[in-house]
């Protein structure tokens, strides 16, 4: 099922992609990095996955180093989209950041449709009918 992710919603998870792409290439100096974007019916997931030199257990606890703000800004946009932020690491295996917003929130929701209010099912040529001759005013159709 298609499904598109409310606007505003939209900008802050590439935001946070993009701070989670940033910290793979820049601190951790990963040689891959993996991004997985999942539409499921009950969420919206995101996850980047690096194999690079991973992040010290100090500096997740604390939710960033001193002077940066990159993984305290995650989750904080994380937190006003009503998602969760999960970062997990271990020195010289790599970072895990995964983003997970529930699809009520994430979703825009459809309109409903009555039933008359939608467009008629196409019909085969040969169904078709044709209508030729006099209008109630008398002129030709």
């Amino acid at each position: 099922m298609s499904r598109d992710l409310r606007p505003i919603l939209r900008d802050e998870i590439y935001r946070i992609a993009i701070e989670a792409l940033r910290n793979a290439f820049k601190h951790a100096r990963a040689p891959r990095v993996d991004v997985d974007i999942r539409y499921g019916s009950d969420q919206f997931q995101l996850r980047v996955r690096d194999a690079g030199r991973g992040i010290e257990r100090a500096v997740l606890e604390a939710q960033g180093a001193s002077g940066h703000y990159g993984l305290a800004g995650m989750r904080e946009r994380a937190t006003v989209i009503g998602g969760t932020l999960t970062v997990t690491s271990a020195i010289g295996a790599g970072t895990e950041v995964q983003l997970v917003i529930p699809a009520a929130i994430a979703y825009e929701r459809q309109p409903k449709r009555s039933w008359f209010s939608r467009p008629p099912k196409p019909q085969p040529p040969e169904a078709r009918s044709t209508v030729s001759g006099a209008t109630d005013r008398g002129t030709a159709v």
